[in-house]
């Protein structure tokens, strides 16, 4: 079935997007997480991934063109499928795109459609609450509905920190809402309209999926649970509110139950009755799929309370083995008891399974709830180590000179240079030597960047954060380690915004300070490579036949092999060992 791809909010403060680059073109086979466009925003330039699989049937919105959110771009589903009927009964849907904007989400081939084209689309779905459930299509509301944006290019849900203004509160645009915590960091959501915060529906600690409603800001008075009611008949309530609504309208009215948002929100992934499609292929939401994995759970066992009996989060995490199943047997087996149906084994005659006895932890333990950033670094790191081909490379590296050359350098630096700087400058230099290390790999190609900007790891409570330091080529040691110094601070306070952590070509972790010798380290994509740093230990070489003390560091690179053969990291690995084994080089 195909699906179609809207613009998503990347940012709170998006209206609409720019696509900077196509990295599928019609045709190609798509994967979920595959990266399908870049986007720049307000903020940033972003990856647009996919959530569903299929082929690429149909772009929308060419390089350079801008798109409203929620605006079509794409259609994903099966080679050969129709889609332009999905195209035509999608025109109206699209309730937050401004109108000025709508004709870039019509088919390039094909006009945009009039208002008299609109109004026999509408007329064509099975309920007009499928539309006017929007906030922008009921003109009596003055109010507007708040929803969590996606605040990063890895963003699937985030967690209300805490609340700046409480209902009843004036609001301005521009004016802090709530600090929402999320993969990566935790940010300020503005707000984008004025009036006065009628509701709000998240409470502090609480998680929603992106796209899921948090608050509305309105005219005082106004009647807002017109749009609450309709914001959860479109199913983008927050999956708390959502898991017990049952699937009885859904049913009767696939269409009203289904957000315009419906193929790019993650509490949705299409399908028909009971999470599965016509093939017998289990439907769920991305969110879904990514918690059961974790979990170790079989999607198949798990009743779907979204609509068209969708499986959302909330199933997920509600479901318990040996049990779940019940409920789907229950209500399909209770219509048919009034009628008569031909002569068969009765369904007791087969006894169920006696339920297998669990196991009961011994002793003492304790559960601590997986963070928004542990979460992204499980998926995006399985992701890599299991998509990436990894081999390493271990080099061994005098460090007499450097360490000399630091107690010079640090006597006249603004601010304090570490190694880790001069590990940072020394790859810097010499990417621009390499540039096929320099590289990411997109599927159909390899792009390798004529700039150079290093991910640093840093280590935070909750796991790891890897700011960029920008052209680091063309930095001093001492601008280098400001910067770093700077953002390290950053990221243990949570304060770290898209544009501190997106845009790396090439990764370095350095765990030396924490006395570790050597170890490799898994590739953070889109990169092609990673520099692990360990620490520096006073070693013996031999000059001859006499022993000489050196200090030796070891660096292992571990490389992408879709991208970077062995002798490519090699080479590089040697012109880094020369900028570091004589670091005066990097000086002039």
């Amino acid at each position: 079935m195909a699906e179609l791809i809207r613009m998503p909010k990347m940012s709170d403060t998006m209206t609409e997007g720019v696509i900077a680059e196509w990295h599928k073109k019609v045709g190609d086979t798509v994967k979920s997480g595959d990266v399908l466009a870049e986007v720049e925003t307000d903020k940033a330039t972003m990856d647009l991934e996919a959530y569903d699989e299929g082929t690429l049937l149909y772009i929308g919105i060419e390089k350079g063109q801008s798109v409203p959110v929620d605006g079509i771009i794409a259609v994903i589903g099966q080679q050969g499928e129709d889609f332009q009927s999905l195209l035509n009964g999608s025109s109206g849907g699209s309730v937050e795109a401004p109108a000025p904007k709508a004709e870039s989400t019509a088919p390039a081939d094909k006009p945009a459609p009039t208002a008299a084209d609109t109004t026999q689309v509408n007329t064509n779905m099975a309920d007009e609450k499928a539309v006017s459930a929007a906030p922008a299509a009921d003109a009596n509301v003055n109010a507007s509905v708040i929803r969590m944006p996606k605040m990063s290019d890895t963003m699937t849900e985030g967690t209300i920190v805490a609340w700046h203004k409480k209902e009843g509160d004036t609001v301005k645009s521009g004016d802090v809402l709530a600090e929402v915590e999320t993969d990566k960091a935790t940010m300020d959501l503005e707000a984008y309209e004025e009036g006065t915060l009628l509701y709000v529906g998240v409470k502090e600690g609480e998680s929603v999926a992106v796209d899921a409603v948090i608050a509305v800001v309105g005219e005082k008075g106004a009647n807002f649970k017109v749009l609450i009611s309709g914001a959860e008949s479109s199913g983008a309530a927050p999956a708390a509110e959502s898991a017990g609504s049952g699937n009885a309208t859904a049913e009767q009215n696939p269409q009203t139950n289904v957000p315009a948002n419906a193929d790019t929100d993650l509490s949705y992934a299409g399908g028909t009755e009971n999470g599965h499609d016509a093939n017998g292929r289990v439907k769920a939401s991305p969110l879904a799929k990514a918690i059961a994995e974790q979990k170790g759970i079989d999607l198949k066992q798990v009743h779907g309370t979204g609509p068209e009996g969708r499986i959302v989060k909330a199933d997920v995490e509600a479901f318990k083995p040996g049990t779940s199943a019940q409920p789907a047997a229950a209500s399909a087996a209770q219509p048919a008891a009034p009628q008569a149906q031909p002569a068969q084994a009765p369904a007791a005659a087969t006894p169920a399974p006696a339920p297998q006895p669990q196991a009961t932890p011994q002793g003492e333990y304790e559960d601590v709830p997986v963070s928004q950033m542990r979460k992204t670094i499980a998926r995006r790191l399985s992701e890599s180590l299991f998509t990436a081909p990894h081999f390493y490379l271990t080099m061994e590296i005098n460090m007499d000179k450097a360490m000399a050359l630091r107690g010079q350098v640090n006597a006249v630096a603004p601010a304090k240079v570490s190694f880790n700087d001069f590990v940072i400058k020394a790859a810097a230099l010499a990417l621009k030597q390499h540039p096929n290390v320099n590289s990411s790999w997109l599927g159909d190609k390899i792009r390798k960047y004529k700039y150079v900007n290093i991910g640093v790891a840093v280590a935070v409570d909750e796991g790891l954060l890897v700011p960029v330091v920008r052209n680091a080529d063309q930095k001093t040691l001492s601008t280098i380690a400001g910067e770093v110094k700077e953002m390290a601070g950053k990221a243990k306070d949570k304060k770290l915004q898209p544009k501190d952590w997106e845009g790396s070509t090439f990764s370095i972790s350095n765990l030396g300070m924490f006395g570790i010798d050597e170890f490799t380290a898994i590739i953070n994509p889109p990169d092609s490579c990673i520099l692990a740093v360990g620490a520096i230990k006073q070693s013996v070489v031999f000059e001859g036949e006499t022993p000489k003390p050196v200090n030796i560091m070891k660096v292992t690179l571990s490389c992408d092999h879709r991208v970077v053969d062995g002798a490519t990291g090699a080479a590089f690995l040697q012109t880094l060992k020369g900028f570091l084994e004589d670091p005066m080089k990097m000086l002039v």
